[in-house]
């Protein structure tokens, strides 16, 4: 389980939730960003367990996933990586509700959290599961993409739920064209992926033989 150190003041922390598969420079320069703007104390990385979004699509193992995000982040001293969600995916699919209240628990009110996401996942916010509860357990932070214009979250949210755009922080990331679905892409074919992940995830990949 992550080791956590609690401050006696309150304490930012920055929940980065993804699939993970694999973790990419696009994450990495993402969450140090956000740290840095929104004056984090650290960054938990959180390896999706069970994505009910990504059901069907062929995940790979959760071990992998949550190994592959710890060689990522293990030279970043304010980047941690958590086990919560690969642990209860035991129980069925997990949900940012859950992962956010079982943070709220294990810091006794001592942090305010900040979820950090792509702006295109935030705009389907009110689909997600309990959306009110979570919109009242955290802030979120929306970081743009390559060719995403983050104007469309206003224009989108704002007319029908303007008080929730109190909630959601826009975030301008560098341009950086890396998915995992392209780095996924590029093993099968036998391309190269360095520099597109952490060297350490690069030989991890090829000794698991993951998507070859």
């Amino acid at each position: 389980m992550l080791q956590l150190k609690v401050g006696k003041e309150v304490n930012r922390v920055g929940i980065m939730g993804g699939t993970f598969d694999p973790i990419h420079m696009g994450h990495l320069v993402t969450a140090e960003e956000a740290r840095q703007q929104f004056n984090l104390d650290h960054v938990v990385f959180v390896p999706v367990g069970d994505p009910p979004h990504k059901e069907g699509q062929g995940v790979s193992d959760p071990e992998h996933r949550y190994l592959m995000a710890v060689l990522a982040v293990i030279t970043n001293p304010y980047f941690t990586v958590s086990r919560i969600e690969i642990e209860c995916a035991m129980e069925g699919p997990t949900y940012t509700i859950n992962t956010i209240n079982a943070f709220r628990n294990l810091y006794e009110g001592k942090a305010s959290f900040y979820f950090i996401s792509g702006a295109d996942a935030i705009l389907d916010i009110l689909t997600w599961k309990d959306y009110p509860l979570l919109l009242n357990s955290c802030q979120f932070i929306a970081a743009s993409r390559p060719g995403y214009n983050l104007s469309r979250i206003q224009e989108t949210i704002s007319p029908a739920y303007p008080s929730i755009l109190k909630k959601v922080h826009l975030l301008e990331i560098p341009a950086m064209a890396i998915s995992s679905t392209a780095i996924r892409e590029r093993v099968r074919e036998g391309k190269t992926i360095k520099y597109l992940t952490p060297e350490a995830v690069e030989h991890y990949i090829i000794k698991n033989n993951l998507w070859q």
